[in-house]
């Protein structure tokens, strides 16, 4: 079963589906509540049903490559990432300026992209505690949004995130913002650097379509190189098509799902804290699902 419907609808959805003896494909986000998450993840294991979410970056042989360099250790422990993001014009319309159906708005929609990102080149850490902001000015703005009078979700979001690892993370991204660019993507470790670049207008933020480069920093002979690796010349279309043949593949073979639910409920473990502290504008702790315990 495959879901591409409205987010509010993915989390009844999955129930049904799963409870019908079914496995599902879901759309990202997972969910637009952490609570609605958490209840699909544990429907899919008390049914013993696959539950994947549709991230398709994760199928690009660039983001494939972040992941290998991370985890080799060649950068050695990492500290800090830096989450560039977002696009200098960019608001949807429709169902996604909508409270009421998307849950929220840039955060979820393209921010929920570079988090994955980055969460699946670290290897999933634990978040321990989110201190952000959002705002929607730009997008309440009807010189900006046609939609401006319907808008009621954050077309801008930031955040300063901490892991159990003794690392951090800042994340940012925009649908809109008086600027070409917020910053590249990198991550900061103790032998090495690795920066990700954008081939657009605007800071890439984690989709594989708007990468334009990835550089290595490294120390030799006492001096600090940059290293261009070359991109893939991948069809941007392919990891589309990969992202459901991988998932009919699974259920054929009775393997794993591709992208398991539980790893998308560390970023919405995030998402959630990042909501929270943007509204009470303090910094707050990160709710961890003890179904992620076990």
């Amino acid at each position: 079963m495959s879901i591409c419907t409205p987010n509010v609808s993915h989390h009844d959805q999955t129930l049904l589906s799963l409870e019908a003896g079914k496995h599902v494909l879901v759309e990202k986000p997972l969910s637009v509540t952490l609570d609605e998450g958490i209840e699909m993840v544990e429907t899919a294991e008390r049914m013993g049903k696959m539950l994947s979410v549709g991230f398709q970056p994760r199928y690009d042989d660039n983001i494939k490559l972040v992941r290998e360099i991370v985890q080799s250790g060649q950068l050695g422990g990492v500290y800090y990432a830096e989450l560039g993001g977002g696009r200098p014009r960019g608001i949807p319309g429709g169902t996604f300026i909508r409270r009421d159906i998307a849950g929220s708005g840039a955060i979820a929609d393209i921010g929920c992209y570079s988090l994955d990102m980055a969460l699946y080149a670290l290897n999933h850490p634990r978040p321990l505690t989110v201190s952000a902001f959002s705002g929607n000015r730009l997008g309440t703005n009807p010189a900006i949004c046609p939609e401006a009078d319907r808008f009621d979700v954050e077309d801008f979001g930031v955040a300063f995130i901490r892991f159990e690892n003794d690392m951090v993370m800042t994340f940012k991204t925009s649908w809109a913002m008086h600027l070409d660019s917020m910053g590249s993507t990198f991550f900061l470790g103790s032998e090495g650097g690795l920066k990700l670049g954008s081939g657009r207008t605007g800071a890439w933020g984690g989709s594989f379509d708007c990468l334009g480069d990835i550089r290595m920093y490294r120390d030799m002979m006492g001096r600090q190189t940059e290293t261009v690796i070359p991109l893939s010349g991948q069809p941007l279309d392919e990891p589309f098509f990969l992202k459901i043949s991988d998932f009919v593949r699974a259920i054929r073979d009775d393997a794993p799902a591709p992208v398991p639910a539980s790893e998308i409920l560390v970023q919405q473990t995030i998402i959630d804290a990042l909501l929270r502290s943007a509204a009470q504008k303090r910094e707050v702790d990160v709710e961890w699902p003890s179904i992620l315990r076990r």
